[in-house]
């Protein structure tokens, strides 16, 4: 940093000084220029012309501008004042009027253009009258045209210098905003990406932890008296086993890097699935039933995903919840613009709470037990701008109903747009 570039910092970090620099260096050139005395045109001469009055006028003036920053009004206010006596009284005129134009431009710097234009249009009437009608020389002598003419500068200045400020504050705010919004956008991105994450692997492992308990009672209950039974039991038990570590590996490769090796190929599954869904679930002893009219639908991968998920979700919470003997219906029916799931249930939930059927919480609460597939299936549903309702039937049993749109074109989630079927 060189010694000028550190003088300055100095200056900036002391406005008062610089003011008072700047007030010294203003009644230098008062004083100087009281000196000279225009010569027909033909330049100037130079003499001892400031009267005493017009000394101490241009002192009292550039006493004034050392407060301009703090009272920019009230020191216009002032110098304004001392010019209109200079002009009024001086002869010859000493240029006070120097202190006026300072604080006029320190003013519209420092106020809004409105502003700026009332005051200097004030002070540029209020000199130049003053200094055509009082002063000793002619109306339309060019001393009295300069007057408006340097008040009108400066007033133009301060408010071109006003402006340009304006613009940097401005560059340097939607700077700052547009940090803290693409900060703001990424830890919500990483937040909706583990939420998607964590309701992906719950999905995955309930429903196939599911399996492989009721299937490893079965086998523990026959391994002695139908040891056949016993082993196809085992049977399901690896394959539903097998199924979960390919969904979960096929989930927790999603966070690999696009470098890395061994990333999952296989599609996410679907509604084109839903019958080997079911197949799992009848051989854990549920009897699932599946009607569907929308074989012709092309669904988006995001909706095709949350529909199967809501499915084998539902489905999970039968066999777990709904107690021996329960029977589950499963319907995908498209109707208009829009894909509708049901699954019900006859179950009385004797496994559950007694009496109650545990998923017969309200929609807004998660399981009994802590769980969040209720509230994964309304989060996922509530992505794809669909709606969800679940509770008991009448005479027994449980109902989930999830409305999905076959397509969307202006999705909001948490005030974001998104594409169709784009996932969450």
């Amino acid at each position: 940093m060189t010694t000028l570039e550190r003088a300055r910092c100095e200056l900036k970090a002391h406005p008062l000084a610089l003011d008072a620099a700047l007030a010294a260096a203003v009644l230098v050139c008062m004083v100087a220029g009281s000196f000279a005395t225009p010569k027909d045109g033909q330049g100037v001469t130079w003499g001892l012309r400031p009267a005493p009055l017009s000394l101490l006028l241009m002192l009292l003036a550039a006493v004034a501008l050392v407060f301009r920053r703090r009272a920019p009004r009230t020191v216009l206010a002032v110098t304004g004042t001392l010019s209109v006596v200079e002009c009024v009284t001086g002869d010859p005129r000493a240029p006070v009027t120097m202190s006026a134009v300072i604080a006029l431009y320190t003013v519209a710097a420092t106020t809004d253009r409105t502003t700026t234009f009332r005051v200097g249009l004030l002070t540029m009437t209020v000199l130049t009258a003053a200094a055509m009608l009082a002063g000793p020389l002619p109306w339309y002598a060019q001393e009295n045209l300069g007057v408006l003419a340097w008040t009108g500068i400066g007033a133009t200045a301060g408010d071109a210098v006003r402006s340009r400020r304006a613009v940097v504050q401005a560059i340097r705010d939607r700077a700052d905003r547009a940090e803290r919004t693409r900060e703001e956008e990424a830890r919500r991105r990483v937040a909706e990406e583990r939420l998607r994450i964590a309701r992906d692997l719950h999905d995955v492992v309930a429903h196939h932890i599911a399996l492989v308990n009721v299937q490893a009672g079965v086998a523990a209950h026959v391994m002695d008296k139908r040891p056949d039974q016993a082993k196809e039991a085992l049977a399901h038990v690896r394959e539903a086993s097998r199924s979960a570590l390919n969904e979960l590996r096929a989930t927790v490769g999603l966070l690999r890097q696009s470098g890395d090796p061994e990333a999952p190929t296989e599609p996410a599954p679907g509604l084109s699935l839903l019958e080997e869904l079911a197949g799992t679930f009848r051989s854990a002893g549920l009897p699932v039933e599946v009607a569907r009219t929308d074989q012709d639908t092309h669904l988006p991968a995001a909706v095709d995903l949350a529909a199967y998920r809501i499915v084998q979700e539902a489905l999970t919470n039968v066999r777990k919840h709904a107690g021996a003997g329960a029977r589950a219906e499963v319907s995908v029916v498209r109707v208009g613009r829009n894909i509708e799931i049901t699954v019900v249930d006859d179950g009385s939930g004797e496994t559950g709470a007694p009496g109650t059927h545990p998923e017969g919480a309200p929609d807004s609460a998660p399981e009994k037990g802590g769980g969040h597939g209720l509230l994964g299936m309304r989060e996922r549903v509530g992505a794809l701008g669909g709606t969800l309702t679940t509770g008991p039937r009448y005479g027994g049993g449980f109902r989930v109903h999830a409305i999905l749109p076959v397509s969307t074109t202006d999705t909001r989630i948490d005030g974001r747009t998104t594409a169709p079927g784009e996932p969450v």
